[in-house]
């Protein structure tokens, strides 16, 4: 258990670091519609994960898999 927890805040880290680095900032123009957006993606997000967890699936176990080049998990 401890172990996946630091894989997960690893994890969470490296994408956060990634996204900060690489985004830029929007225009205050674009900002109310990529609002929109960003909902209808979280919202999209949060059933998935509902799913997942439904079945069972878990991140951790499919990065071996990633690892030596298995099928892509199901989304």
């Amino acid at each position: 258990m401890e172990r996946d927890l630091g894989v997960t805040a690893e994890t969470l880290a490296l994408f956060v670091r990634f996204w900060l680095t690489i985004t830029p900032p929007l225009p205050n123009e674009a900002q109310a519609s990529a609002q929109a957006k960003g909902r209808e993606r979280y919202e999209g997000f949060i059933e998935t994960l509902g799913r997942r967890l439904q079945k069972g699936q878990s991140f951790l176990r499919e990065i071996p898999d990633d690892i030596r080049g298995g099928d892509a998990p199901d989304s």
